[in-house]
């Protein structure tokens, strides 16, 4: 994604501002200058559908405790005179939406007002200009991003469609495979239809494989366990008519031998 023109002073390097000395005086520096939007469109409709397969998902599914932020195509603004970074998707966990939309700082995320840089950051290649193995990777490393993921459906980086990544110290490590465990998820390749086209889709999933559903399949599910569940009542139901026709045939033939059925009892 294209970065954007920042003109002004803000921190100078990402850092959590919630645990510092009592006498630790923050002083909020002045953003008025700075472009939070510049109305960029997203590259093309493979990014713009996988964005939102990413962040919907993890609304409907993600169970978790913590308050969390999933934001696709947002400015993460991290350091002093430095160019945003604009991940394809960006999860922050432990934070808690602004009210107030109103106020600049409150659109976009600004480590100095979150209190904390993002757990995870993912960049959709779209094309070979975009860096995400170079520059990108240490600058994403530098903002203190936890997980760093490459998705490159089209391969345009080579053969391997997915790379993550874990921060350790200052530097980032490629994982062996794509469990995010700092965080409790996973990421697939998971091939199948969203919105009606058929494709390999990353996908978020658990720690035994299974993606976590969107709305639409989660009410799919719902919709298919009460047909199973109905189908379920009406085969009962068929069962125990079966029993009482075969009940009042047995009553029937003992009464045509002259045997009372209720004296049997």
């Amino acid at each position: 994604m294209s970065t954007l023109p920042i003109q002004t002073n803000i921190e100078s390097s990402p850092k959590s501002f919630k645990n510092q000395p009592e006498d630790f005086e923050f002083v909020e520096p002045d953003i008025s200058d700075i472009i939070t939007e510049d109305d960029t469109p997203v590259d093309n409709l493979i990014t713009e559908k996988q964005q939102r397969l990413l962040t919907t998902t993890l609304y409907s599914s993600f169970s978790t405790d913590l308050q969390f932020l999933a934001t696709a195509n947002v400015g993460l603004f991290y350091g002093n005179k430095i160019p945003p970074l604009v991940p394809d998707v960006l999860l922050s966990l432990r934070v808690k939406v602004p009210e107030d939309w109103s106020q600049k700082q409150n659109r976009s995320y600004f480590v100095f007002s979150f209190g904390k840089p993002p757990e995870i950051a993912i960049e959709i290649v779209s094309n070979k200009i975009g860096n995400e193995l170079g520059s990108k990777l240490q600058d994403y490393a530098f903002a203190a991003v936890g997980y760093y993921v490459v998705f490159d459906p089209l391969k345009q980086l080579g053969e391997t469609i997915l790379r993550v990544y874990e921060l350790r110290g200052n530097s980032y490590v490629e994982l062996g495979n794509f469990y995010l465990s700092q965080v409790g998820l996973g990421l697939t390749i998971w091939h199948g239809i969203f919105e009606g086209k058929e494709y390999d889709w990353l996908r978020w999933c658990d720690d035994s494989g299974n993606i976590l559903l969107t709305g639409d399949e989660r009410a799919e599910q719902e919709k298919q366990r009460a047909e199973q569940e109905k189908q379920r009542a009406e085969q009962e139901k068929q069962r125990a008519e079966q029993e009482k026709q075969r009940a009042d045939r047995l009553a029937e033939l003992l009464r045509e031998r002259g045997i009372n059925p209720d004296e049997l009892l």
